[in-house]
């Protein structure tokens, strides 16, 4: 199997070969999907809704996305390996954008970086490809633009939106990115934008018109049940998969049923055997009726001097109980 590259990725749209995408944040997962022969994995930073918890991905960080970033790209040997560049990290200026950019590839060892926004980040693209990493950009609905929207909403619906959303991807095409991701866009106009351009589109919500889709793997499985949006189609439920099996190893292990002869380690009765020990009955420990395995006086001559070691039972070091076996043998 090849691995995928962005010019992997320009070949396909060329000969009309459509390009799959997914998220994954871990390594076991990027393992699953890369075997699956899936083309792009994109670390978004939407981990911050799916692993984290948070309302918004506005609080994800860079560090964030590195640890994350370097799991999936150890564990993704053929799939292109994207990592999203987080709220604050490349708009702040061009300085920053290819500080953190270069930050991300250096310890991710991902394949490239992914960043928000239109014309207003041109300047970030040009800066961070002329400093040889690629960029995919991300137009439409671009979650860390959340609160400027207005919520989550399809963007594109109006003749100055649709027009800049052309715009903005001949621009972002212009300064360098090698693809554009294309979220919660009507599907008639993310066509148009795929006819437009030269670079591929990856779309998210843009319909069958784009030149690849993408899901976040959460979603397609059915494991994020916080909220479903309408692009989104179940593959599996997982999600239903796991809450039983989760219950099931509940019920076995209160019912003693786990873990079974064939989940255990074996020893040798004659290791067990040999093993020096004395052993205090619980009912006897305040009375003083010392049960022992061997003689008090061999218990003695070897502990005197280190009384826990190697005794062991019922009783622990500085407990009450050794203290009174302690006082017993001598």
């Amino acid at each position: 199997i090849m691995k995928n590259t962005v010019t992997t990725f320009q070949a396909m749209k060329d000969k009309g070969e459509k390009i799959s995408m997914l998220t994954a944040y871990d390594y076991s997962t990027a393992k699953l999907e890369d075997a699956a022969g899936i083309n792009g994995i994109l670390v978004g930073d939407s981990l911050g809704n799916v692993v984290l918890g948070y309302d918004t991905t506005i609080p994800v960080t860079v560090e964030d996305m590195i640890h994350h970033g370097a799991a999936v790209a150890r564990g993704a040997k053929n799939s292109l390996v994207v990592v999203d560049m987080p709220f604050l990290s490349y708009q702040t200026s061009v300085y920053d954008a290819v500080v953190n950019a270069g930050k991300i590839m250096k310890e991710t060892q991902c394949d490239c970086v992914k960043l928000e926004g239109g014309k207003s980040v041109c300047p970030q693209i040009k800066a961070i490809t002329d400093a040889s990493i690629p960029v995919m950009a991300h137009l439409g609905l671009t979650p860390q633009s959340v609160n400027a929207f207005g919520g989550f909403k399809v963007q594109g619906k109006t003749v100055e939106a649709a027009q800049q959303l052309i715009e903005d991807a001949k621009a972002v095409e212009e300064a360098g990115a090698f693809a554009v991701v294309l979220e919660c866009v009507p599907a008639k106009l993310a066509r148009k934008v795929t006819e437009a351009l030269h670079i591929p589109t990856i779309g998210i919500g843009a319909g069958e018109g784009c030149d690849g889709q993408f899901l976040v793997y959460a979603d397609m499985l059915s494991m994020f049940s916080d909220f479903t949006p309408k692009f989104v189609r179940s593959f599996a439920n997982v999600g239903e998969i796991m809450s039983q099996a989760f219950k099931d190893y509940d019920a076995a292990v209160k019912d003693s049923s786990f873990p079974a002869q064939e989940h255990t380690f074996k020893i040798a009765d004659e290791v067990l055997d040999k093993l020096y020990y004395c052993w205090i009955n619980k009912s006897d420990i305040f009375d003083l009726k010392i049960v022992l395995v061997w003689d008090a006086r061999a218990c003695l001559k070897n502990h005197s001097s280190n009384l826990h070691t190697p005794i062991c039972g019922i009783f622990c070091l500085h407990s009450v109980a050794v203290a009174h076996y302690a006082a017993l043998i001598q």
